[in-house]
């Protein structure tokens, strides 16, 4: 029976975490976070309140598992959006190129440089203000940085399959350029697909943070792991749980949702698998 990678069952296990706090947060959360409680600010993390209260004394951790509810939500959206374009895009691209339109994939290819031009979280502070804040905008302005991702990658992973026996044989056949993308490229490339996924989702949350530690991500009443940290900076030397449990989050969702990228490359590459496996055969040799 083969072992799962040890960095995917920790990220799963990471990830699968918020997930449920997340999913939880929909019908039940310790405290009511929309109601204040003056007399209870900045209590100290303790039985009562696990994580503590804010200045408002609103509970730290309820805050939290709505908060990673919405950056869950917003990451999900827009790497869905790069998805849903980029591929289709890449598979375009990789499909005109060898049909001989070099132009097309040239064209498509430049404006993908000039998108990557621009730093992610600088793209997606200029089209937030110019937009409005709000998280309908987040997902926009994320989801946009993700279609270049995941275009330029479906090109780069497609195009090394076009000259394979099997694709030539699907031509001859009397298959167009589409349907072989489609029915031969596509689930071929689906695995660095996940992976690849799972990378741009970590980086989504991180994107969706730095834009609600701006004011330009979920609005209030709204709760939102950045806003928590830009709310913080000022009480951090007096009371700093309002800091460390909301960037702890952070951190952790990020850190699960890279190990389990990481651990689903070794799962689904067959190269890597097969390198492995060489190499506890000459080991045991040996």
């Amino acid at each position: 029976m083969t072992r799962l990678p040890l960095s995917f069952v920790i990220g799963s296990v990471l990830t699968s975490l918020f997930v449920f706090g997340a999913l939880l947060s929909f019908v039940w959360t310790p405290y009511d976070m929309t109601q204040l409680n003056i007399q209870g600010k900045f209590a100290a993390p303790g039985l009562e309140h696990l994580m503590g209260t804010d200045h408002f004394g609103r509970d730290i951790l309820s805050m939290i598992m709505i908060g990673a509810r919405n950056a869950i939500a917003v990451s999900l959206i827009a790497v869905g959006i790069g998805m849903a374009i980029g591929v289709p895009l890449g598979l375009w691209a990789a499909g005109t190129r060898m049909n001989g339109a070099r132009l097309l994939d040239e064209t498509l290819m430049r404006g993908n440089d000039l998108i990557f031009a621009f730093p992610s979280l600088l793209l997606a502070i200029m089209i937030t203000a110019v937009f409005g804040p709000g998280a309908i905008n987040a997902i926009i302005a994320i989801g946009i940085f993700n279609i270049p991702v995941f275009a330029r990658m479906t090109r780069g992973a497609a195009l090394s399959l076009w000259s394979k026996d099997y694709i030539m044989a699907a031509r001859v056949a009397g298959k167009g350029t589409s349907r072989i993308s489609y029915e031969h490229i596509l689930p071929n490339i689906l695995n660095i697909l996940i992976v690849q996924a799972t990378i741009q989702f970590s980086i989504a949350i991180i994107a969706e943070a730095s834009l609600s530690y701006v004011g330009l991500g979920t609005q209030p009443p709204n709760p939102s792991l950045g806003r928590m940290l830009n709310e913080a900076q000022t009480m951090i030397f007096f009371a700093p749980w309002l800091a460390y449990f909301p960037g702890g989050a952070i951190v952790t969702m990020v850190l699960g949702l890279n190990l389990m990228g990481d651990g689903m490359r070794d799962i689904l590459d067959p190269k890597l698998r097969q390198r492995k496996a060489q190499g506890k055969v000459s080991d045991g040799a040996s």
